[in-house]
């Protein structure tokens, strides 16, 4: 578009190989949800908080954010949103383990004997 040819600034983002008309933009825009949902959750009583969902959360937040660096084009909205989402993991797993919590539903309890 010829506005936009004006503005340099726009017309570098619009051109971009990791632009709004591409997969590499979309994808991680809407991967902020699960972050943002994440942050919702720290209202949410830890005991309901899963591990195991907190620890994906987590890893895939550092797998990706170095992938993203290193792949052609380098992605920075998928690293900003990977860097939110293993810091977001990282605190609900922070939460578990002051409440004493962090290993419930991981590891398998003694059942009482009656």
């Amino acid at each position: 578009h010829p506005s936009c040819q004006n503005n340099e600034f726009v017309y570098k983002f619009l051109d971009s190989p990791a632009g709004p008309f591409t997969i590499h933009f979309w994808a991680p825009s809407f991967k902020w949800v699960i972050s943002l949902a994440n942050i919702a959750d720290m209202q949410r009583p830890v005991e309901k908080v899963s591990t195991g969902q907190q620890i994906a959360i987590t890893a895939t937040g550092i797998l990706f954010t170095r992938l993203s660096l290193v792949v052609v084009p380098v992605n920075y909205n998928l690293a900003s949103v990977n860097i939110f989402m293993a810091g977001t993991g990282m605190i609900q797993l922070y939460r578990k383990y002051d409440a004493g919590q962090l290993l419930d539903g991981i590891v398998p309890t003694e059942e009482k004997k009656e």
